[in-house]
């Protein structure tokens, strides 16, 4: 059991006068964590604590501030297994699969670490008699506000990030996910000064105090929803707002590929992690001439995965984050049922306990059903079929989300057509998830705004000053 304190002004045990919460593990209904409640008035306090030392941590040295955040990726690295431990615990993920959000999380730490380093600004050629330049300085306070679902790699990309360009933070970890958000904030905390960073655990509400604060930034991954309302608030404060949200992402998959191979990439992105991925697949267009193949493969994959609470080995597929979730989810599949589609495998919720949930192919789907259209977040493969690739990307372009796609294909002149023609912030060819370290995604329409991950994340967490300085009385230096 998991007893979580929250840190205020360099002070951990601070506030929690809004109650406790408990997260009970989605495997079998046990209470893994208890957690304090932050007040309005204790998020407004650390607030102004952080307001305190953000001139002081902005003037250290880009040095001080990357070799501090190696030392923070040494603490995490010292905390590595009991972080997916915790993670496994509250929110059900597959162990290998936590070990390896935390292994990404610590790599972030450290590849913003020596890219923080080397950063720098810009000369601009003026007169001879002046000095122009640009300059990087750090906006000031960041709200974080996390999601449960990747807690490690998330929390690492924007923490990382916001500290490094020499920022103070106040961290909101997800409350499906505080035990991780504090094991995390204790690494973290060990290598920073006192009052860099706070956290400040507990439901949305605190989310919405926070983000309704005088702070300098914004940065939250969830919900559209969620998205949404922190945008509004900080068009009120004034505070800029870096939003990665819901996805609804395609997948198209050509008349030329190998269709059990297809099947192989589609079961992977739709049934990792139980479908709650932020860039998992969530529908699929198929070419009606490898259509019949492809679904008997896809549905021989979702049979075969090993299910069972994540910390057993093997398990491949886990529990849905909790009950509620999993009726989000059975939801909108006996809903596509209703409407006409076909359920070849899965769509049942299994007797026993925990918020389990089987891989589910789903046939005969249209475009504009809910389950195609709307975020699924579950383990869910929803299979419209197409007569041509070019209706595959009318279909997988006509969407309020711009998250990211995916094309299988073994045509080059279709790759190229497809990257320039879905209008998402991220377009992968011939593999679901995958990509060269560094690249930075940024959402499009409901699926967000600003970079996320990679070296433009580190310019969404600063602001330029644009200096001007000439020699006294217009002469040379």
């Amino acid at each position: 059991m998991y007893t979580v304190a929250q840190l205020i002004g360099g002070v951990w045990g601070a506030g929690g006068a809004g109650g406790e919460l408990v997260v009970h593990d989605p495997a079998d209904g046990s209470p893994v964590t208890t957690m304090p409640v932050a007040t309005a008035d204790e998020v407004a306090k650390a607030v102004e604590a952080a307001r305190e030392v953000a001139a002081e941590w902005a003037a250290a040295p880009p040095a001080e501030r990357a070799a501090a955040l190696h030392r923070a990726a040494d603490a995490v690295a010292a905390l590595a297994e009991e972080l997916a431990q915790a993670t496994t615990a509250e929110m059900g993920k597959p162990l290998d699969d936590a070990r390896g959000g935390v292994a990404a999380g610590i790599g972030t730490l450290r590849q913003y670490a020596e890219l923080g380093l080397v950063r720098g600004g810009r000369t601009l050629h003026g007169a001879h008699s002046a000095l122009d330049f640009m300059a990087p300085e750090p906006r000031g306070v960041v709200a974080a506000i996390t999601p449960w679902n990747d807690p490690v790699a998330v929390s690492c990309g924007l923490l990382g990030a916001a500290l490094v360009t020499g920022n103070v933070v106040l961290y909101k970890p997800s409350e499906r996910t505080p035990a991780t958000g504090w094991l995390l904030a204790r690494a973290l905390d060990s290598a920073l000064p006192a009052g860099v960073l706070s956290l400040l655990t507990g439901g949305g509400r605190v989310g919405a105090a926070l983000a309704e604060q005088d702070v300098d930034v914004v940065a939250h991954v969830g919900s559209t929803a969620t998205g949404r309302a922190i945008a509004a608030a900080g068009a009120r404060t004034g505070a800029k707002v870096l939003l990665e949200n819901g996805g609804s992402d395609p997948l198209v998959i050509d008349a030329d590929v190998d269709p059990v191979w297809a099947a192989k990439q589609a079961a992977l992105g739709c049934f990792a992690n139980a479908g709650q991925i932020c860039v998992a697949v969530e529908r699929i267009y198929v070419h009606r001439d490898v259509a019949e193949d492809f679904v008997d493969a896809l549905v021989d994959r979702a049979e075969a995965l090993k299910r069972g609470p994540g910390r057993d080995p093997g398990t491949q597929l886990g529990p849905l984050v909790d009950r509620r979730h999993r009726d989000h989810v059975h939801g909108q599949v006996t809903a596509a049922a209703a409407e006409g589609a076909r359920i070849r495998t899965g769509g049942e919720i299994p007797e026993g306990p925990g918020a389990f949930y089987p891989a589910t192919v789903v046939v005969d789907c249209r475009h504009e059903m809910a389950l195609v259209r709307e975020e699924t977040f579950g383990p869910v493969a929803p299979v419209v079929v197409v007569d041509s690739f070019s209706e595959g990307l009318r279909c997988a372009a006509d969407s309020p989300y711009g998250l990211a796609a995916t094309v299988l294909t073994g045509s080059m002149s279709h790759a190229h057509r497809a990257w320039r023609d879905l209008p998402f912030g991220t377009v992968k060819v011939n593999a679901v998830f995958g990509g060269a370290p560094g690249g930075a995604a940024q959402p499009r329409r409901g699926s967000g705004q600003g970079f996320g991950y990679g070296p433009e994340l580190l310019d969404e967490f600063s602001t330029v000053k644009t200096v001007h300085i000439e020699a006294p009385g217009g002469g040379h230096w």
